[in-house]
Formats: structure tokens, sequence, C-alpha cells
């Protein structure tokens, strides 16, 4: 049973995360996968923040936390 947490965002993307270890995007009107990244078991829900007017998303997944830019 997945234990991440799923995120959506005003940009019409949803995040979320998988225990086997994929950390994906998807469109959120058609469902459409973006992209996804290998980075280990996901078991926390993704945050999304902004920093010098740049929008990241941070996953903490396995032994790490892996930040992204989006745009």
């Amino acid at each position: 049973m997945p234990q991440a947490g799923i995120l959506s965002t005003a940009g019409n993307q949803v995040f979320g995360g998988t225990d086997e270890g994929q950390f994906f995007a998807l469109d959120a009107a058609s469902g459409k996968e973006l992209w996804h990244a290998n980075t280990g078991g996901v078991i926390a829900g993704p945050v999304s923040y902004l920093s010098k007017g740049k929008q990241f998303l941070s996953i903490a997944a396995g032994s790490a936390i892996f930040t992204f830019g989006l745009e």
C-alpha cells in the first residue's frame, strides 16, 4: 500500500510517488504522465515552494531529499 502523499498545483499538475521508487508528475486534466524519476522508495508527500521567483518541488525518498525546478 502506497504511503506517499499527493500534491496538486495551480499549474494543473499532480505529483506523487510509489513504494517502488517512482516519483511522477501527471497532467491534472488528462491524467497523462508528464515525467517521472526513479528516486528510491517514496514515503513522504511532496512539497512545493517558491525561491527567488522560481517554483521548486521537493520529495524525501530513500535516504535523500530530491528537489526539482518547475517551469
